[in-house]
């Protein structure tokens, strides 16, 4: 799910391209959506890469490729001619069995997931595990595996669209791709939410905030506790 401002982006982007052939400026996109500074509009770039909406091409000049619009998981490219021969689907759902690592809720649609309190330092996820709460998750959002969640404290990780006080769906397991946004527990007492940066035998865990510091590590000394798949904010 999209915000207004983040839909509005995408749509613009999407229309320059296909009627210019080349990406908007950021002072266009900036005027497009009648925003005061150009640092929203880098939020919001962020947030639809993070999300799978828009593909930055690096060392090349406003070099942007929308890869989908809000609601519709057909790529781009393939859109005209998906459109020449449309026939409509439906999508039988059946929750009459759980997903691994999840209860049934009781709201069609919905998993229950834990959430294990605030991301911070000194409580590895392990330790996490004696949970009280627990939140309701659309099924479209999960996978396969077992998933938590966690409340995000602080603004680190502001530019890549993840707030204070945001819920992040995490799916468990020690291995991520880089360039994805993990939750890793640090010499076994630090637990921190940040971009994974592989160099050579190190690892950077790099914030999304210029305010903050990337922190390099050695391999040994970073666990990947999960991967971030879903956010969840409230108004």
């Amino acid at each position: 799910m999209l915000t207004t401002k983040q839909h509005e982006l995408l749509v613009f982007i999407d229309r320059h391209l296909r009627e210019t052939g080349c990406s908007p400026s950021f002072e266009e996109m900036k005027d497009a959506l009648d925003l005061r500074s150009k640092s929203g509009i880098h939020r919001l770039i962020s947030a639809l890469e993070e999300r799978g909406f828009l593909r930055r091409h690096k060392h090349r000049a406003r070099a942007l490729e929308v890869l989908r619009l809000s609601g519709d998981m057909t790529p781009m490219r393939e859109q005209q001619r998906e459109s020449q021969r449309f026939s409509p689907n439906v999508i039988r759902g059946d929750f009459s069995g759980k997903l691994p690592g999840v209860r049934a809720a009781n709201i069609a649609g919905a998993v229950s997931i834990p959430l294990y309190g605030k991301i911070a330092a000194g409580l590895p996820i392990e330790a996490m595990n004696e949970h009280t709460v627990e939140i309701e998750v659309p099924v479209a959002l999960m996978g396969k595996g077992d998933h938590f969640a966690l409340e995000v404290e602080g603004d680190s990780m502001m530019d890549a669209g993840i707030l204070d006080g945001d819920t992040v769906v995490i799916r468990k397991g020690e291995q991520a791709e880089n360039g994805q946004i993990i939750v890793a527990l640090i010499d076994e007492n630090e637990v921190t939410l940040k971009r994974l940066r592989r160099r050579g035998n190190s690892i950077a865990l790099e914030p999304a905030n210029e305010r903050y510091e990337t922190k390099i590590f050695p391999a040994e000394r970073v666990n990947i506790q999960g991967r971030l798949i879903a956010l969840l904010r409230k108004y």
